[in-house]
């Protein structure tokens, strides 16, 4: 028998094995109990998570690319109305992820969030479909009462599609980051990598919807082409629910908003309170997860509501969320820069399109459609992500000893410059179009206009990924849904301010008769000074991210 010493130094070897089991960033498992690592997360979990993120981009985009041919072929809509509908829709689907995101840190957990609001998408779209297969259900009815019919029931499907997305999308992004623990040296670099994988599979669903969901459209009918993406959403909603047992859940802290509104109102009554010196007498739970230490001043009136009852959070809040705030507030500026981003990535689909329908679009014996070319930029995207992941982050890692190659800040602020490169880019293209139709010269080909298409890819790598991987690493623990809900809520508000920047700027340019720069006959404007312009606001957008960026504190990614 074994002496009591010899137990105990057995006991002590083997301790460190047993903690190490578990992770570090207190997930659970799906029992609730301390997740294993060797059984729960990582790539393993992940795998399924791609899988439906790749289901749900090859649905959603099958219905969004050619949803105003149906609205103008099937619904006999205006192309005025059609495009307003579609552009409300769109906008719909970037907005509710901010509510998803709300139910899904404050009550119900990512993991559920997504199966409910998988369910209602998956719904909606069969919705969806229902409404082409109308008139053949209902042979009956005149044109007019079958087509507002089926008006009603495709647009209370697209709605419940927008509000199913909303508890999907945000989650998606940051379930997927939450198998990974960040105290872990080696999943920490596996999480920066996740973030690049997810923009390759999101990219390469909406290549094939492009091509393939379109193609099924036009050759057999809406009713299957509607049907097919709420069978292949299906399809994702079972590989989320399947690999439940290998997943990591992050426990819910309570609503975020509510935490911040908190702090907010107990501000503004403290306004005129000087902190103390000793740091001590901050308020803080001894139970709080968080290491953040802040600003949370305990007055004589929080000591007497205390010695009755519990202190009011309206009046006192703890340490932690004075810091979530302050985290919060200083991660705006960037977002707003980043805002900007999607200002000129939206022209891919605006004025790029315009000029490319200006121009020659023939390539040898063949057509090319102005607007498919955002197949370069998809292709693109899709190409580098790989070469970055595996080739360029581990050499720059070796070189800057950063797990992630370079930081957030850095790989954002080069998809900035890459957009200001585009817009150049863009410029130069038309003026060599207008030249050539000022002398007689014959038509400038289309693919002059693949460089700034693929410098919009580049862009895309950079600040898009880099932006998911920032918004998630540098939230609260409590706000990391909602952040990456913020990081979509970004593409939204590029679009919104580039419908501003293109109205305003043909308001300005058009007057007294003028054709302005962006005329109907591009040939009679100067759409190269709307590149030009945008090019400059966006160098003067970089210049404004760098020194927000040089500013910015970064806390320890979680």
């Amino acid at each position: 028998m074994a002496s009591s010493e010899q137990q105990e130094h057995a006991v002590a070897l083997l301790q460190p094995k047993v903690e190490e089991a578990y992770t570090t960033d207190g997930s659970l498992d799906i029992d609730g109990n301390p997740a294993l690592k060797h059984r729960t997360g990582g790539w393993r979990a992940c795998r399924s998570i791609l899988a439906t993120e790749f289901c749900y981009c090859l649905a959603y985009y099958g219905i969004m690319y050619n949803l105003v041919t149906y609205l103008t072929t099937v619904l006999h809509q205006s192309n005025v109305a059609a495009a307003k509908n579609v552009s409300t829709w769109q906008a719909t689907c970037f907005l509710t992820p901010l509510a998803g995101a709300v139910v899904a840190d404050s009550y119900w957990g990512r993991h559920r969030t997504m199966v409910v609001g998988c369910c209602v998408a998956v719904a909606g779209m069969l919705m969806a479909s229902l409404s082409a297969l109308l008139p053949q259900l209902i042979e009956s009815s005149s044109t007019l009462s079958m087509a507002s019919a089926q008006e009603i029931v495709l647009f209370l499907g697209l709605y419940m599609i927008a509000f199913g997305l909303g508890g999907l999308r945000p989650c998606l992004i940051s379930f997927g980051a939450d198998q990974f623990d960040a105290g872990d040296p080696s999943e920490l670099i596996s999480k920066g990598s996740y973030f690049n994988w997810y923009i390759f599979t999101m990219n390469c669903g909406s290549v094939i919807s492009t091509s393939g969901m379109v193609w099924v459209q036009d050759h057999y009918g809406w009713a299957l082409g509607l049907a097919i993406p709420a069978m292949i959403l299906a399809v994702g909603l079972s590989c989320l629910v399947a690999a439940s047992r290998a997943y990591r859940f992050q426990t819910t802290r309570g609503s975020p908003l509510t935490r911040v509104c908190q702090v907010v109102v107990a501000a503004v009554c403290k306004f005129n309170v000087a902190p103390p010196d000793d740091v001590s007498l901050l308020y803080e739970l001894p139970d709080d997860a968080s290491s953040m230490k802040g600003a949370a001043v305990v007055t004589a009136s929080d000591e007497e509501a205390a010695g009755a009852a519990l202190r009011n959070p309206w009046r006192l809040c703890v340490v932690t969320q004075v810091e979530e705030l302050k985290i919060f507030v200083r991660m705006l500026p960037l977002w707003a820069c980043i805002t900007f981003f999607y200002t000129g990535t939206a022209q891919v689909n605006s004025t790029f399109v315009e000029q490319g329908m200006a121009m020659d679009a023939r390539v040898g014996s063949l057509r090319v459609p102005p607007a498919s070319l955002l197949t370069f930029q998809m292709l693109t995207t899709i190409t580098l992500i790989p070469l970055y992941d595996r080739a360029f982050v581990p050499a720059v890692r070796r070189l800057t000893g950063r797990e992630k190659g370079i930081s957030e800040l850095m790989r954002i602020g080069g998809g900035l410059a890459m957009v200001v490169l585009a817009m150049a880019a863009a410029a130069l293209v038309e003026t060599k179009r207008v030249r050539a139709w000022q002398t007689a010269m014959e038509k400038t080909s289309i693919m002059w206009q693949v460089p700034q298409f693929v410098l919009v890819g580049v862009g895309e790598l950079l600040t898009s990924i880099g932006q998911l991987d920032f918004f998630y690493s540098q939230a609260p623990p409590a706000m990391k849904t909602v952040c990456a809900a913020l990081a979509l809520g970004a593409i939204a508000a590029g679009d919104y301010l580039s419908s501003i920047i293109v109205t305003a700027v043909s308001w300005a340019t058009a007057t007294g008769g003028r054709p302005g720069w962006i005329p109907d006959d591009l040939n009679e404007g100067h759409l190269d000074r709307f590149f030009w312009m945008m090019a400059g606001l966006g160098c003067l957008n970089l210049a404004a991210f760098m020194s927000c960026a040089m500013k910015y504190k970064t806390r320890k990614a979680c």
